[in-house]
């Protein structure tokens, strides 16, 4: 248990030096995650980066989805004791104001992409209802989160074109969440192998930036279409004096492709509104390609893959057919429209996994018809 800088701060909150988290599960992690958009279907840029302090490791990615292809960069190292180190391979992200302004850079790199780039909150962090949920009696997740929409300035280099990035036209959002959920390398199923729709998920977060403020919504559920995780919140920008409004259980109905899963149209209306939100995606990243959202046996958040490394790869995304290894977990940038008229770009994440009655999907194969 070494000490480190972030031992100097009067932060601590057990006996422990802070290289030592609460608890000794493995899948434990803290992350952030950003996305960033031209405010239209120009591009569409992820990155990320987790530490994983009970598997010594600590990673960082970028995808970004540039005409037909999918481009990422993807970096891991060994975590160390000093957890203020927040430089992975060419990424790093610094904190220039807390909950509000942070920076976050790759460095060029022999995979032509590159960026810098500093992200300002247009509206305050939002704390998320804490998600728990068990895999029969172990624990699967229990994180917290809170969510910021914001603006970009800076440059980014991809496909060998140049960007600059101003906060006029580019916005995106970041999360950061802590806690456990399944990481590092794959454990031995046990007694999941008998439970196959235990890992089914249906899963829907959208932090949509409008002029005036974030309409923010979050849902998931089980195979059946119950309930488990729900929120609906219009929160203002900086500068204008009013509070979070919540708007209720969020409702759906989507429309998916024919013979996928990927969405055509997303709408959600609230219980305790009038507005109705209408998504028609644009774009999509789809993490489960080489970002390790979607374990594979090469790579997977938090797994070890030695002192450092750092690599690059790209895929063609321009058919269905292409697409349907890595349509699970979708980043959808869509085009966004309120029944009020406003309309923006955003990002809505979604999966629809395994078996989920209400759309008809009976098993982990079925389609949209």
């Amino acid at each position: 248990m070494p000490i480190s800088p972030m031992d100097e701060y009067l932060a601590h909150q057990t006996p422990e030096t802070f290289d030592q988290v609460f608890t000794s599960d493995r899948n434990f992690y803290d992350r952030y995650y950003f996305n960033m958009h031209a405010s239209s279907d120009e591009l569409f840029l992820v990155t990320g980066m987790g530490q994983y302090p009970n598997l010594g490791v600590t990673d960082a990615f970028v995808s970004i989805s540039h005409g037909d292809t999918l481009y990422v960069v993807r970096a891991s190292r060994e975590l160390g004791s000093d957890r203020l180190d927040t430089r992975v391979g060419p990424f790093s992200i610094e904190v220039e104001e807390g909950l509000r302004v942070l920076r976050l850079r790759l460095d060029e790199n022999e995979w032509g992409i590159a960026f810098d780039l500093r992200f300002e909150g247009s509206v305050p962090s939002l704390e998320e209802p804490r998600q728990t949920s068990r895999d029969g009696s172990r624990i699967l997740f229990d994180t917290s989160r809170y969510a910021q929409v914001g603006c970009y300035e800076g440059s980014l280099q991809v496909a060998g074109q140049d960007y600059t990035v101003s906060p006029d036209r580019w916005k995106g959002a970041r999360d950061r969440s802590w806690g456990i959920r399944p990481v590092g390398e794959s454990e031995h199923p046990g007694i999941r192998a008998a439970r196959p729709t235990s890992r089914a998920m249906f899963h829907n977060w959208v932090p949509a930036q409008f002029d005036d403020f974030m309409l923010k919504v979050f849902i998931q559920e089980d195979p059946e279409g119950l309930r488990t995780h729900e929120e609906g919140a219009r929160i203002y920008n900086y500068g204008i004096d009013k509070p979070v409004e919540s708007l209720g259980s969020p409702r759906h109905q989507f429309r998916y492709r024919s013979g996928t899963r990927e969405l055509e149209q997303a709408i959600f209306s609230f219980e305790k509104s009038d507005l109705v939100l209408t998504c028609t995606p644009v774009r999509t990243v789809y993490l489960a390609f080489a970002t390790g959202y979607i374990p594979q046996p090469d790579w997977a958040h938090g797994m070890y893959q030695g002192e450092r490394v750092v690599q690059g790869m790209q895929m063609d995304v321009s058919t269905p057919e292409a697409r349907r290894p890595v349509a699970i977990l979708n980043e959808t940038l869509s085009r966004m429209e309120l029944s009020t008229g406003e309309t923006c770009y955003a990002m809505h994440e979604n999966i629809c996994m395994g078996p989920y009655q209400p759309y008809g999907f009976k098993d982990w194969e079925s389609v949209a018809p």
